[in-house]
């Protein structure tokens, strides 16, 4: 039977960049690899079919199974320096590297290889798996799967393993996010009318700096989480556009920013307060201009921050499975927020190091992959014993 390297191979051939190209390659890939097992499945698309979720189920139909989810998109490489092909799995020895290695094909691999091993095991309980599309970009598949999950079978699975690269540590808990963009329409004048005319470019310096600020004041009102690092919420601006000469007044520029929140505070909340305060900016300068417009729109759902409690029986499950007693968080996100709103007990577990993820040359040591089958096997014999 082919092992987790060599169904890795298979998988990182597929160019399904979040947000962009379709992932219905891979997604027919593990589809043919299922029905060579005969494993059914049900498929979740986007609303025009370019896409598709997977979720099947190995296993009685009993309730409390375990999930086992991961996402087939994965990040560009455009303008990456990469030493080889990142779409072909290199051996390098102790690491296999190539794009998504990591991040996180990997994890669907170890599941995948372990298929015929689930298929003859006396399982009491069900183990389920859970591949999405466009997590790379918003996490925008999550949602659909989960709640696909509740309505497709009868019975209800009780945990949620979300594969993502943590060393194999048990993770607890994650920050949210959502990716925004902001556009300001000013007029266009000569330099030396800045107090007459309204710069767009000005008006965005402001707004940036409000922004900022924001995260300051939560950052000085105490609301902090050391469980994280950094230990706050934060707000980032990742790209700035506007202007077309020194000399002349701006009437267009747009920024595109973030929100990485920690459980206790909420993307909505400072979202809102942020278009409110734009709100009160826009009719200050319509009285300098009266088409001046600010807007700000949501690249996507805000995506919910986990935190699983540590009484909840999940805790102890992926202890015992991943044979680590310490807990963690990560200040990436990742669907298990999703899952857990849902109605899961959701960590997240998996093989690799985020350290590699979304860089040039990423890798996913062999040890990593190793030890992540050595967990599956473990959940296996756990659900053939309850």
């Amino acid at each position: 039977m082919p092992t987790a390297q060599d169904i890795l191979a298979n998988l990182v051939q597929f160019k399904a960049i979040g947000g962009g190209k379709s992932n219905l390659g891979i997604i027919n890939w593990i589809k043919d690899y299922l029905e060579q097992h005969a494993v059914d499945y049900h498929l979740v698309p986007n609303e025009n079919g370019s896409k598709a979720s997977l979720h099947c189920r190995i296993g009685p139909a009993a309730d409390n199974g375990v999930i086992l989810s991961g996402h087939t998109d994965v990040v560009p490489t455009e303008g990456q320096d990469w030493h080889t092909n990142p779409f072909e799995l290199v051996d390098g020895g102790d690491k296999l590297y190539a794009r998504g290695s990591c991040d996180m094909k990997g994890f669907i691999a170890c599941c995948l290889a372990l298929v015929p091993e689930m298929l003859v095991a006396d399982l009491k309980r069900p183990i389920y798996f859970a591949f999405s599309y466009d997590e790379e970009v918003g996490c925008l598949a999550g949602d659909a799967l989960a709640a696909s999950i509740m309505a497709t079978y009868a019975e209800k699975p009780r945990f949620a393993i979300i594969g993502e690269p943590s060393m194999l540590q048990p993770v607890v808990g994650q920050k949210g996010i959502v990716f925004c963009e902001t556009r300001i329409h000013g007029s266009a004048g000569h330099s030396s009318r800045i107090r007459t005319e309204v710069s767009a470019i000005h008006e965005a310096a402001r707004l940036i700096f409000w922004l900022e600020q924001k995260m300051e004041a939560l950052y000085e009102a105490g609301q902090i989480d050391d469980r994280f690092t950094p230990n706050h919420t934060s707000i980032h601006i990742g790209t700035i556009k506007g202007g077309i000469a020194t000399n002349v007044v701006a009437d267009e520029c747009s920024f595109t920013w973030d929100v990485r929140n920690i459980p206790s505070n909420t993307i909505e909340a400072i979202v809102q307060e942020f278009k409110a305060y734009c709100q009160e900016r826009e009719q200050i300068l319509q009285q300098r201009f009266a088409g001046t417009k600010i807007e700000t729109i949501e690249l996507h759902p805000p995506v919910p921050t986990l935190d699983t409690p540590l009484d909840s029986p999940v805790v102890p499950f992926i202890q015992q499975l991943a044979q680590q007693t310490e807990l963690h968080t990560v200040s990436y996100a990742a669907e298990a927020g999703q899952f857990s709103n849902a109605g899961f007990e959701a960590v997240i577990c998996g093989p690799g190091d985020i350290a590699q993820a979304h860089r040039a040359n990423e890798f996913v040591a062999k040890e990593q992959l190793d030890g992540c089958v050595t967990m599956l096997r473990r959940l296996i014999k756990a659900l053939e014993q309850c």
